[in-house]
């Protein structure tokens, strides 16, 4: 082990934080947050206990920021808070949308022909 540091502590360089982030700022990282969110409120109020709900409220946190494209953690490293903002200024390409592929139904009726 180096000597200086504590043992049992994580430094994560400057490359490595911008990995994370942009990860969380991803959409495979929005969905893993939306999903981990709706399990932690699910899973607490499920629960019925005082901490259940602790756990559930926590569990709005990533639910709603992911649900948002948000990434809570950005301004901590100097990054924006918006996901569009943040993957411009980390140079990561444009993603399809949340629900890539997801049609909505058509507003008006179609007929069927039969000939």
């Amino acid at each position: 082990m180096p000597a200086g540091r504590p043992p049992g502590r994580v430094h994560l360089r400057p490359g490595e934080v911008f990995m994370v982030v942009g990860f969380l700022a991803s959409r495979t990282g929005r969905w893993l947050r939306i999903v981990t969110g709706a399990g932690m409120v699910l899973g607490g109020l499920a629960s019925g206990t005082s901490r259940g709900a602790a756990v559930a409220l926590a569990g709005l946190g990533p639910l709603v920021a992911g649900t948002l494209d948000l990434v809570l953690i950005a301004p901590l490293f100097g990054l924006p808070m918006r996901g569009e903002d943040l993957r411009r200024e980390l140079g990561v390409e444009e993603e399809a949308p949340l629900l890539n592929g997801f049609q909505y139904p058509a507003t008006r009726a179609t007929s069927t022909t039969l000939h």
